[in-house]
């Protein structure tokens, strides 16, 4: 009965696999993102596009692993309401950064 109660809620197969593998995947991608900071080996712009990809590796594998959002057709409408998230975040984070720099600039 559970797993006919996840299939029919749209998180698919879950298995104990996939956790584990999207706890490695996930750990590693952290211990990258600490090494490229603490070590000093790579310059810094490398460093901050090295924890731009890590970071956004993260999000899909977490995504993927542990929210179990992938391309089928019984994901579609919680990926189309990840995806109206993004752009609500999007909108007032750059609303909010535009708001300040135009006062700040005003008020200099």
């Amino acid at each position: 009965m559970n797993q006919t109660h996840n299939q029919n809620m749209g998180a698919g197969h879950i298995t104990n696999k996939g956790y584990i593998t999207g706890f490695v995947l996930a750990l590693l991608l952290t211990i990258i993102s600490f090494g490229l900071v603490m070590t000093h080996i790579v310059s810094r712009q490398f460093a901050v596009i090295g924890l731009f990809v890590a970071a956004v590796a993260q999000m899909l594998v977490h995504l993927h692993y542990f929210l179990h959002l992938d391309r089928s057709s019984a994901q579609k409408w919680n990926v189309l309401a990840l995806a109206f998230t993004a752009l609500l975040l999007f909108i007032f984070v750059a609303g909010t950064v535009w708001v300040l720099y135009t006062l700040n600039s005003r008020m200099m």
